[in-house]
């Protein structure tokens, strides 16, 4: 699912957040969950600007393993940071955690890569592998079938929380 922004299509980042919310409901001992979802779609404040600015492609260099690894470190830094404010949001749906500072930077690696990942199926002017102009994942499956999976691991893990909220 895209959307139009200034003449230029751009993907519906919340997708990303089915699979984050999933792995990090399954894992939850074992991620940050609020640096999972913020870490999982913060890879594309680099379309945003991009469209904003008209310039450049829309998957660059912060959509490689590369670029989103400095990404990942910058976020864990301040999701760490400012685990005091999430740990208050996280109570209000019964999702409190503790977390080191080691804990925060694995989620937040993970979730860059994840979403580095799943797009690296969708965007044929992405090099995941940069600087290696490899694309090794492009094509492989359909655009609708990485919709669908993220949309699926969604309703999954909205029924997780569910079930482990009663």
């Amino acid at each position: 699912m895209n959307i139009k922004v200034k003449g230029r299509t751009m993907p519906f980042t919340p997708f990303h957040w089915g699979p984050a919310l999933l792995i990090g409901l399954l894992l939850f001992s074992f991620l940050d969950l609020p640096t999972l979802l913020v870490s999982s779609v913060i890879v594309d404040i680099e379309s945003i600007f991009l469209i904003l600015t008209s310039s450049g492609q829309l998957h660059g260099f912060f959509h490689s393993y590369l670029g989103s690894s400095i990404l990942g470190i910058l976020t864990a830094s301040v999701m760490f940071a400012l685990r005091d404010h999430t740990n208050k949001i996280m109570r209000v749906f019964k999702l409190q955690q503790s977390s080191s500072f080691k804990k925060v930077l694995f989620t937040s690696l993970l979730g860059v890569y994840s979403h580095v990942f799943l797009d690296s199926f969708l965007y044929p002017e992405m090099k995941p592998f940069y600087p290696l102009g490899v694309k090794p994942f492009y094509g492989l499956v359909s655009s609708g079938m990485i919709y669908g999976f993220c949309a699926i691991s969604f309703f999954f893990a909205f029924i997780l929380y569910i079930r482990s909220n009663k």
